[in-house]
Parts: C-alpha cells; sequence; structure tokens
C-alpha cells in the first residue's frame, strides 16, 4: 500500500460528518481547519450565528470550501436547541459521526471566600452540563438508534489536574469532564462509540489572551508563571490541537476510548 494511502486510512476524515460545539472559538476553530484538511464536512454549533459566520469566513480564507461549513444557532445548555441542532445538521450534511464538545468559558478569578453561588452554578452548567453531559447524551440516543458508530472529543484542561487559582467551578467542571469521558467511554463502548478527550495547556485564545500577554507581547505576571511551568518555555499555537483531535476522532486511534490526552508542552511533568 503506498504511503500516502495508508496515512489517509489511519488519519483521514473523508466521508466523516463533525459538529463542533463553541464553533466561534480560537480552539475550535483550529480544530475545524485540520478537520476540513483531514476531508470532513463540519458543522459548527454555538450560541451566536454573527460569530458562527466570522469563523466559517475565516477558515474559507484558509482554503476550506464554503460547502463543506455549515453555521447552526444553538444552546446547548438547553436540550430541545441540541435536538434542533442535530436535526438541521443532518439535513444538511446527512448524519453526523463526530462530536468536538467545545462548548466552554471561565469565569471573573476571585478567593473563595469572595466566590459568588450563582455564578459558580452558571460555570459548571456552561462547562459541563452544556460543555460535556448534554450533547453527548443526544449524540449518544442518536447514534445507538441510528446504528453509528460514532466518535466524541471533550476538552478537558490543565484545571482538569489541577485546580487554577481562582478559577473554582471553571476547574471543577473541567475535572468533571475527564471522569465523564472515562463514564461515557464504558457504557457506550458495546456500541462502537468511542469517547476521549485533550487537555489543552496554555494556548493563546480570546478568553486568556489579555490574562497571559500584555498589549506589547511580552508575558504577564500571570504569563510568566505559567511558561516557568511548562518545559516548552511557551504558549500553544491553537493549531498544534489539530493533530491530536485527528488522531482520537480517526481510525488511527480505533482502539484507543476514555482517554484523556494532555496537550501541554509538558506543563503537568513540573517538578521541583
Amino acid at each position: 500500500m503506498p504511503a500516502r494511502q495508508y496515512i489517509e486510512r489511519l488519519f483521514g476524515l473523508a466521508g466523516r460528518t463533525c459538529v463542533i460545539t463553541g464553533g466561534a472559538g480560537t480552539l475550535c476553530g483550529a480544530i475545524a481547519e485540520g478537520f476540513l484538511k483531514a476531508g470532513a464536512l463540519v458543522a459548527l454549533w454555538g450560541h451566536h450565528m454573527e460569530t458562527l459566520s466570522v469563523q466559517k469566513e475565516h477558515l474559507v480564507s484558509l482554503g476550506a470550501s464554503p460547502d463543506h461549513i455549515a453555521c447552526f444557532r444553538a444552546d446547548l445548555t438547553k436540550e430541545e436547541d441540541g435536538k434542533k441542532a442535530l436535526g438541521a445538521t443532518a439535513d444538511t450534511f446527512g448524519k453526523p459521526d463526530i462530536l468536538v464538545n467545545g462548548v466552554g468559558g471561565s469565569s471573573i478569578r476571585k478567593p473563595l471566600v469572595e466566590a459568588d453561588a450563582a455564578e459558580f452554578e452558571r460555570t459548571l452548567v456552561l462547562n459541563l452540563t452544556g460543555g460535556c453531559f448534554l450533547p453527548s447524551k443526544l449524540f449518544a440516543a442518536y447514534w445507538i438508534e441510528n446504528r453509528i458508530m460514532g466518535r466524541i472529543l471533550n476538552i478537558a484542561s490543565m484545571g482538569s489536574y489541577n485546580p487554577l487559582s481562582g478559577a473554582w467551578a471553571y476547574s471543577a467542571a473541567k475535572a468533571g469532564v475527564v471522569n465523564q469521558t472515562m463514564g461515557y467511554a464504558r457504557e457506550l463502548a458495546p456500541y462502537g462509540i468511542r469517547v476521549n478527550a485533550i487537555a489543552p495547556g496554555f494556548f493563546l485564545g480570546k478568553q486568556n489572551r489579555h490574562l497571559l500577554r500584555k498589549e506589547d507581547g511580552t508575558p504577564t505576571e500571570r504569563g510568566r508563571n505559567v511558561l516557568a511551568h511548562t518545559p516548552a518555555n511557551r504558549f500553544g499555537e491553537p493549531c498544534e490541537l489539530a493533530g491530536s483531535a485527528i488522531f482520537l476522532c480517526s481510525n488511527a486511534s480505533g482502539f484507543v476510548t476514555g482517554v484523556t490526552l494532555p496537550v501541554d508542552g509538558g506543563y503537568l511533568c513540573h517538578n521541583i
């Protein structure tokens, strides 16, 4: 078998339809770009059609075919929204067989004694309910009914392993994502459905850029602390998530399920 054909058989996503929730985000956009280049059709789901449309335009500017991308509005904390978006996606591209749970976001960092209970709950719902549980439940039921051997990719965090200072609900939710990834993998394996996750290290995205880097491009105090903790001594580039995501959603990882893969430049290897 020619090398190119072998690689395409392992890592290619041609003929697959992928739903990426939180599709307007920087990291999800990088994953979407990788999936499109690997041959997949990509449905971007999110709260705001305007930001999703901007993401689509950006992906097209990078060479993607506009016919291979579609945008659907969905509030993934509401189960009915997910059902409508799934139906619309299937009508547009056919039955999806990959789900990337990209919905999420942190909140204002505060000392524990100043943390607001209502905000804590909202952040949990966003990251764990909307960012993992409800879409996974919806797609699992759909795939079982239609006998589709689907793949779920959850997005964990460095906070899944060590709580990020002041990010109480976010860290708790992302620890839950690792837990749920293993639980879903165990329950869904008999149906041929695989469930894995990636745990990004510190990448410069929309939400954390101002926390890690000043306007002049130099790292903030928090950014310097992150770099001191990261053996690679740099922040990650969003495109560096694509390979891990493609691997976990392709045939190359056919016997891999229930794992969370850190993509962190060695951040979790820190020792003293």
